[in-house]
């Protein structure tokens, strides 16, 4: 051909390879980014047949990780961060700092230098929010206490990693040291004060300028009425704020990217710009992880098998380990436990953006990278089929585990109510369980009525809450006898369930009706066939919103017209 097609090349491989090995990790019940990495390792210099050009392989990656930090920034929200936020921040620094710590030591017993052993622990110790909101979704754990806490857990990692990126270049020198000659003390801290004003200064133009014009910016837009300029629009804002940012602050373009989606966030078309940007940025993303899977060294497999079962030991085991630990700590039950446990067993994209950053500083060694790909397909391989022993798990060592049983039944004063309680919560009140968005509404309707109520939520944050307001609550799963039997559910005049999928629903409802036969049951669906499911079983007066909604804006409607108006004619009068 007259012209030069290496970028349409590179594109039509990495695409089309993506999607067979993609479809064939679906039906292996993986996650399709293994798939994703492996159509990298083919089409990479590691391989005999077609070479991708690496260069522009390169390039398309960072578009992914600005799209990719963009979607993060996007979704960040920290209203759950702060729901959770204490079990969530010490948890997971403390959890990083676990792992970083078992990476670091071993690769310094390899004999790596301090930069190399800091940079991999660092990578070992952060999971995939791609993979960890997937699994979440596809076993119905997203809206879930043990969900939400593995959630809020996995934003303090990612809000660490992205001051890594940051600080990484500047402490380069320090860490290095030990390669060539050493770094002055006056010259470090300089950098890293020089590094810090200009992320500081970056921050203050997203939070003073960025904040304002980004959203009014949308909403311009958006009154066009043209959805390819909104899109547009969207693309040219995260692309356009982390090139910005990293010309002239020197931040990377992951941290522009991030806080460009943070400052959109604010926008009231938010929810549309993720949907608009959603396919693009799928496509991008499958870019980044065929490019990393082009880094990869395969021999890395049979060369240093020890070393690679070392780091898959640490992802699937020493950061499991912690993170469970950690979480029984917090005096949470084993359940919850073992589900963020699983959750933060993996390794992800953060993780090759570190590895990416650290070879580009000389700080990690080729042979470093490629561990880190292979422990990552791994462990994202593995953290399927770990889900689906979780419960077995869980439910043997309740069987022969006197421990177990312990923990999972934890001695909590925040799953009993108080013997201070006013005894007017304990007779004819209502139980509410859940005390989220709908829950707090209801909650604050039944306090400006009067009408007395007792709390059941899993969160304990929450429930610590509400006792400081003086109001009833207890913590716990809904569909446990003893957390009902704990908010006095038999002299209860009512149950109000605004949480759960129709099976724990079904569970709650059965549950309470054997404690108290009598007992009222009103219920939220989610959706038409939920809705439909729960009156088709009779469990209760069920409420959709969308029902709801389209009856008040009728009902406002049909009393409008109802009403006679001066102009309007009477009935069977001519119009004139």
């Amino acid at each position: 051909m007259p012209h030069d097609i290496s970028l349409i090349a590179t594109i039509a491989a990495g695409f089309g390879l993506a999607l067979v090995f993609g479809l064939l990790a679906a039906q292996l019940k993986m996650p399709p980014l293994v798939g994703y990495l492996l159509a990298g390792i083919v089409i990479g210099p590691a391989t005999p047949g077609f070479v991708a050009d690496v260069g522009l392989a390169g390039q398309l990656a960072e578009i992914g990780v600005m799209l990719l930090m963009f979607g993060v920034g996007l979704h960040f929200s920290l209203d759950d961060l702060m729901a959770v936020k204490r079990i969530a921040v010490p948890g997971a620094v403390v959890q990083i700092a676990v792992a970083t710590l078992l990476g670091a030591g071993l690769s310094l017993w390899w004999g790596w230098s301090l930069g190399a052993a800091v940079v991999f622990g660092l990578c070992l110790s952060v999971a995939s929010t791609v993979v960890l909101l997937r699994a979440l979704e596809a076993r119905g754990l997203l809206q879930s206490v043990n969900g939400q806490i593995a959630v809020g857990w996995l934003v303090v990692e990612d809000l660490v990693m992205v001051l890594v990126l940051v600080l990484l270049p500047a402490l380069a020198g320090v860490l290095s040291a030990d390669q060539g000659a050493p770094a002055a003390g006056g010259a470090l801290w300089q950098t890293v004060g020089l590094t810090l004003a200009k992320v500081t200064a970056f921050l203050l133009v997203m939070l003073v300028l960025g904040r304002r014009l980004l959203p009014r910016l949308l909403w311009w837009v958006s009154r066009t009425g043209s959805q390819e300029l909104f899109t547009l629009c969207v693309v040219a804002v995260a692309v356009g704020v982390a090139f910005g940012a990293a010309k002239l602050f020197d931040v990377s373009f992951a941290l522009g990217a991030f806080f460009a989606g943070m400052m959109m966030r604010e926008s009231e078309f938010s929810h549309r710009a993720a949907d608009e940007s959603l396919p693009l940025r799928d496509a991008f993303a499958v870019l980044f992880f065929v490019s990393v899977g082009m880094l990869f060294e395969p021999s890395v497999i049979w060369a240093e098998p020890l070393k690679l079962l070392a780091v898959v030991l640490i992802i699937l085991f020493g950061k499991t380990l912690a993170a469970v630990a950690l979480v029984l700590l917090f005096r949470y039950p084993l359940n919850t436990a073992l589900t963020v446990g699983a959750s933060l067993a993996q390794i992800g994209e953060f993780s090759f953006i570190l590895a990416a950053l650290g070879v580009s500083l000389g700080l990690l060694p080729p042979e470093g990278q490629s561990l880190v790909l292979a422990g990552a397909l791994i462990s994202i391989a593995a953290n399927a089929a770990l889900f689906h022993v979780l419960e077995p798990l869980r439910q043997s060592l309740l069987r022969r585990s006197a421990w177990a049983r312990r923990m999972e039944m934890r001695d909590d004063p925040l799953a009993e109510l108080p013997q201070s309680t006013d005894h007017a919560y304990l007779s004819g009140q209502v139980v509410l369980v859940g005390h989220g968005r709908v829950g707090q509404r209801v909650a604050a309707e039944l306090r400006q009525h009067g009408i007395p109520f007792v709390v059941v939520d899993q969160n304990r944050e929450r429930v610590e809450a509400l006792r400081q307001q003086g109001l009833a609550a207890v913590t716990g799963d809904a569909t446990d006898a003893t957390v009902l039997v704990q908010a006095h559910i038999a002299q209860a005049a009512m149950l109000v369930l605004t949480v759960g999928d129709p099976l724990q629903v079904g569970q709650m409802v059965a549950t309470a009706r054997t404690l108290n036969g009598g007992i009222e049951v009103v219920l939220r669906a989610h959706n038409d066939d939920e809705s439909a499911l729960l009156r088709q079983q009779g469990l209760g007066t069920v409420f959709f919103s969308d029902e709801e909604l389209a009856r008040n804006m009728s009902g406002h409607v049909t009393r409008r017209f109802a009403a006679p108006t001066p102009h309007a004619p009477k009935a069977g009068t001519a119009a004139g």
